[in-house]
């Protein structure tokens, strides 16, 4: 199953605040907002899905913890994107500077940046064309690096600014480039 849409906008126009609060309040419900304010709930995900998602946030965090260059972050952040939709990268990364022009509200809450670096895990439930959509828009507002990871095909797309996506059949491994310098993703967990 791939993510509802419910549009509430001919009745009620929900402000970030609201849709935060919304969030916490249903804590067990994966919640995005498109640009024009309908929201998604998203499917939760399996447990293999989970691990290896686990397995690409934890190599990701234990080079940023090494690198100290920025901010990791795992699948349950939301991000305010610069055209107004959240979304939530299954693991994303922010350059130090940029997380530090944040106020401390603007961190505990909802961030309102894109990240640099962005991650998407597509599992046999998510629809590829909705991911693919994500992934231009997370380029278009700012992400430098993102790379969407199909599971089932073991195929990668990769996403950089101002160039064409490039896809990669199963990789061994994945270089963060110059956008997290010495950075590289191992697939053996993630395969």
């Amino acid at each position: 199953m791939d993510a509802l849409t419910i549009n509430f906008a001919p009745v009620l126009q929900i402000t970030d605040e609201q849709f935060f609060q919304l969030c916490q309040i249903n804590e067990l419900i994966r919640f995005e907002r498109n640009a024009d304010g309908t929201l998604l709930l998203m499917p939760l995900v399996g447990g293999l899905t989970s691990n290896r998602n686990a397995n690409l946030t934890a190599q990701l965090g234990v080079w940023n913890r090494d690198e100290s260059l920025g901010i990791a972050f795992a699948s349950s952040v939301g991000f305010i994107l610069p055209n107004g939709a959240v979304r939530s990268p299954d693991a994303s990364w922010l350059k130090r500077d940029r997380w530090d022009c944040l106020t401390q509200e603007q961190k505990v809450k909802f961030p309102p940046v894109c990240p640099d670096f962005v991650v998407e895990l597509r599992s046999d439930t998510d629809c590829l064309t909705r991911l693919q959509n994500k992934m231009q828009e997370y380029r278009d507002n700012g992400a430098k690096l993102g790379w969407l990871i199909d599971l089932e095909t073991q195929q990668v797309e990769i996403y950089r600014s101002g160039r064409d996506v490039e896809v990669l059949q199963s990789p061994a491994s994945l270089s963060g480039e110059g956008i997290l310098p010495g950075f590289v993703l191992n697939f053996e967990d993630i395969w």
